[in-house]
């Protein structure tokens, strides 16, 4: 083959090849468009399904975040903790680790709400803790525990919101933006 024959040979191939070029690459993009387009709808499959899973999880632990608040409500703290007969001192270290216990027994929800609304929660918490501990200061420790009580609800009274009631607040908000 003479070189003017291996140019005309090429100068033949030279459409199919770009043709081959043009459709290989139109092609590929397609295919490489359909897969983020099937990787997206199974994506948002996933999430939609997860949602459906958690969506229950995430209401039931607002639901016990919000009861752990009010169990920790100064008042209602006070009268299920309170007994006949209890010194001011016990009284104090009952109050103070009931406030405790329940907020440990719910410390895993935390990972269903958001920071914010955590963040809310232990707020009230170390609130109710420091309010606790303002009545007991104003309590004489072989006092009995009804003195104690009438502290705390003193204590808590002079408050314009209980910051219990804040982060119930709190806590409501965001699972009205969760429907």
């Amino acid at each position: 083959m003479t070189g003017d024959q291996l140019f005309q040979v090429l100068l033949a191939l030279l459409p199919s090849v770009v043709v081959f070029l043009t459709a290989f690459y139109l092609l590929r993009q397609m295919l490489t468009n359909h897969s983020r387009e099937m990787n997206t709808k199974l994506m948002a499959e996933a999430k939609k399904e997860d949602r459906k899973q958690v969506m229950p999880l995430r209401l039931q632990a607002y639901e016990r975040l919000m009861l752990l608040l009010e169990r920790i409500s100064p008042g209602t703290l006070v009268f299920r903790v309170h007994k006949a007969h209890m010194t001011a001192r016990l009284l104090h270290t009952e109050l103070l680790a009931t406030v405790r216990e329940e907020f440990e027994h719910n410390v895993t929800q935390q990972i269903y709400v958001s920071d914010r609304a955590w963040q809310q929660v232990k707020m009230a918490k170390e609130e109710t803790l420091r309010i606790i501990n303002i009545a007991a200061e104003q309590t004489a420790p072989d006092a009995n525990g009804t003195a104690l009580s009438q502290h705390v609800f003193e204590v808590a009274s002079k408050l314009t919101h209980l910051p219990t009631q804040q982060a119930a607040v709190a806590l409501k908000e965001e699972v009205r933006k969760l429907f």
